[in-house]
C-alpha cells in the first residue's frame, strides 16, 4: 500500500513536471522561417491589442506578467529565442497582460490573494517551528491544536490561490494565445504550440494538487 501511494505520488508531482520540460525543450530548436523573437512578438501582439504602458522584459526569475510593475518578462531563451517554444511562452504572458487590460475578475483576484498566502505561508511556517515550544510555554489545553490550526489556515490560503490560478492560466493559453498565435505559426506548427501551453497548464495542476494535499496533511495532524 505504501509502494502505491509513494508511485502515487510521484506521478502526481514529478511527472507532469518532467513532461512539461520535455515537451518545452522538444520545440525550443530555432526556427529560421519565423519572423522575431519571443519578445518581439510579444510587443508586436501589445501594440496591436491597443495595450498600452505594458513594456517586454529580459528576467532570471521565470516567464510571468507582472500585473503591479505591468510588465511581460521573459527568461532569456524565450525573450532572445526564435523557436515554437519562445513565441507560445511569449504569447501566453501576452495573454495575461490581455487580462489585465481587459479587468479579467480571476486575474484580479488572484493578484490579491497572492500578496496574502506569501504572508500567510510566512507566517504557517513560523507557527508550525514554533507550536511544541508555544505548547510547552502557554501549557494551555488545546494550545498546540490552536497553533496548528492556524497555520492550516496559512496554508489553505496557498491552497486557494493555486486553485485561481488554474482557470487563469487555462484563459492566458487556451482563450487568448492560441487564438493568437494561429496567425503568426505556421498550421503545421499549431499542435506543437498546444501541447506547450498544455505541458504549462499541467505544472499548475500539479502544484495545486500538491499544495491541496499539503493541506490535508495538516487538518489530519489538527484531528489527531
Amino acid at each position: 500500500m505504501i509502494v502505491v501511494l509513494i508511485v502515487f505520488l510521484l506521478a502526481i508531482f514529478v511527472l507532469p513536471n518532467l513532461w512539461a520540460k520535455w515537451v518545452l525543450r522538444r520545440h525550443t530548436r530555432g526556427r529560421d522561417d519565423y519572423p522575431g523573437t519571443g519578445a518581439e512578438l510579444a510587443d508586436h501582439l501589445l501594440r496591436r491589442l491597443g495595450i498600452e504602458g505594458v513594456k517586454v522584459e529580459r528576467t532570471e526569475q521565470g516567464d510571468h506578467y507582472d500585473p503591479e510593475a505591468r510588465r511581460v518578462r521573459l527568461s532569456p531563451e524565450h525573450y532572445d529565442g526564435r523557436s515554437l517554444t519562445a513565441v507560445t511562452v511569449a504569447a501566453h504572458e501576452v495573454g495575461h497582460a490581455l487580462q489585465h487590460f481587459e479587468g479579467y475578475a480571476p486575474l484580479i483576484a488572484r493578484s490579491r490573494l497572492v500578496k496574502l498566502a506569501q504572508k500567510a505561508e510566512k507566517v504557517g511556517a513560523i507557527l508550525m517551528m514554533a507550536a511544541p515550544f508555544l505548547f510547552i510555554l502557554t501549557r494551555l489545553p488545546g494550545g498546540l491544536a490552536l497553533v496548528v490550526g492556524m497555520a492550516v489556515v496559512s496554508f489553505g490560503t496557498a491552497a486557494v490561490v493555486h486553485l485561481v490560478t488554474l482557470p487563469v492560466e487555462f484563459d492566458a493559453s487556451f482563450n487568448r494565445a492560441l487564438p493568437m498565435l494561429k496567425e503568426y505559426v505556421p498550421p503545421y506548427d499549431m499542435p506543437g504550440a498546444r501541447h506547450v501551453l498544455t505541458a504549462c497548464a499541467f505544472t499548475y495542476v500539479a502544484a495545486s494538487l500538491a499544495s491541496i494535499m499539503n493541506l490535508g496533511r495538516w487538518l489530519v495532524i489538527l484531528r489527531r
